[in-house]
């Protein structure tokens, strides 16, 4: 009798461990899956940019496609001489002199951008008085700013340090020249770099 009572006994602690046990399992709904993390958000680009002769705009205009960004002209209210030797010397006394021209645009919802490309023809080993008038009319902090130039054979030079300098604090990606012409960019070329930039849609 005894020994029936206490088979008994250790049956009855083996189902109330078990039942203790399943209650300490986590519940959830069945066929539940784990939770997936969130994938980030696209970036919202725009693209800016000042043309005098047709060049910066078709590599901007490229930019825009193989980005999905918004295409935004920098206009101001400022004319240039028609023969080129007149408006470079115009050009040089006016960068030599600081000026920024009128603005005659405006982008829209300028605070959900991201990221902004900023392009400008080469002009005396900088970008146009009306692209430094852009970047002064605008706050960038949040934003990632990606400079690119078109030029007739001098590259860089000082282009993207005087942007820099004018956006001190800015978080910039890196900067890009093409050679000017109406065609535009090298497709190859532009979308290795857009792609390293990771702004390629």
């Amino acid at each position: 009798m005894k020994k029936t009572t206490g088979i008994l006994m250790s049956a009855a602690l083996m189902i109330s461990m078990a039942a203790c046990g399943n209650a300490a399992a986590p519940e959830g709904p069945a066929g539940a899956e784990p939770a997936q993390t969130k994938a980030a958000a696209p970036k919202k680009i725009l693209v800016a940019y000042y043309s005098y002769s047709g060049n910066t705009q078709a590599v901007a205009q490229q930019i825009a496609k193989a980005t999905g960004g918004t295409l935004f002209e920098i206009t101001t209210d400022h004319q240039y001489p028609e023969a080129y030797n007149a408006m470079t010397a115009q050009a040089k006394k006016e960068i030599q002199a600081g000026f920024k021209p009128e603005l005659t645009s405006k982008p829209e919802n300028w605070a959900d951008y991201d990221m902004v490309f900023v392009g400008s023809p080469n002009w005396w080993g900088t970008y146009a008085p009306a692209v430094s008038a852009f970047l002064a009319a605008y706050d960038f902090k949040g934003k990632t700013v990606v400079p690119f130039f078109t030029h007739g054979g001098g590259g860089m030079q000082n282009c993207e340090r005087d942007m820099k300098k004018q956006l001190a604090g800015v978080t910039f990606g890196t900067a890009m020249t093409f050679p000017g012409r109406s065609s535009g960019a090298n497709e190859k070329t532009l979308a290795a770099w857009l792609t390293q930039l990771g702004a390629a849609k």
